[in-house]
């Protein structure tokens, strides 16, 4: 009789455990939370191809090129930047983004911003964030690093609002959400 009721107290809480379990996948393949979407596919493939210093991931070409002999295109450029700022090798990242043809390009906007934020220049990295939200206002992740720079200058209340623009795309449950809320409760960036 024990066994059987010990069952049957499992039974509720792995079916409640199930539903919450899909309900969390519904909203998450639901959500817009990644902005950088166009490049979510590429991330697995082109973390292995890191380059040397110096050099940048050719998808044309297959292989690490120089980024000034113009063979690379935007989008090779953008993402080696992005993964350069995303290393912490800012100024070399700089260099790369300032390269790309397309200036209004959001994603090269963001890591710019993200450099500069990340080498002092917050209020210049702050700019381009806006320059970034401008033509891509659902952006949660320009969104969370504009809030961290708030968060940087001690404008918590700048950082709030960049917080409810978050909720209100992707949740309280997404990375941006939890990454940004969770700097202006220590009062340090997180990324």
């Amino acid at each position: 009789m024990f066994a059987k009721s010990s069952q049957q107290g499992r039974w509720p809480l792995r079916m409640a455990v199930s539903l919450a379990l899909a309900g969390v996948l519904a909203v998450a393949s639901a959500s817009p939370g990644h902005a950088f979407d166009f490049w979510s596919r590429k991330d697995k493939k082109k973390t292995a191809e890191k380059c040397p210093s110096g050099k940048a991931w050719s998808d044309r070409q297959k292989k690490c090129v120089d980024p000034k002999s113009g063979s690379l295109s935007d989008e090779d450029l953008a993402w080696a930047g992005r993964q350069l700022a995303r290393d912490g090798d800012y100024q070399d990242a700089i260099k790369l983004l300032e390269m790309v043809a397309n200036k209004d390009d959001p994603v090269v906007l963001t890591y710019l911003g993200y450099s500069h934020r990340k080498l002092g220049e917050v209020d210049l990295g702050i700019s381009l964030y806006k320059k970034a939200l401008d033509i891509d206002p659902d952006n949660v992740d320009t969104r969370e690093y504009l809030g961290e720079g708030y968060v940087t200058k001690g404008e918590l209340e700048l950082a709030w609002l960049e917080l409810r623009e978050i909720e209100r795309r992707c949740g309280t449950a997404c990375e941006e959400y939890r990454a940004l809320e969770t700097a202006m409760r220590s009062g340090s960036s997180q990324y």
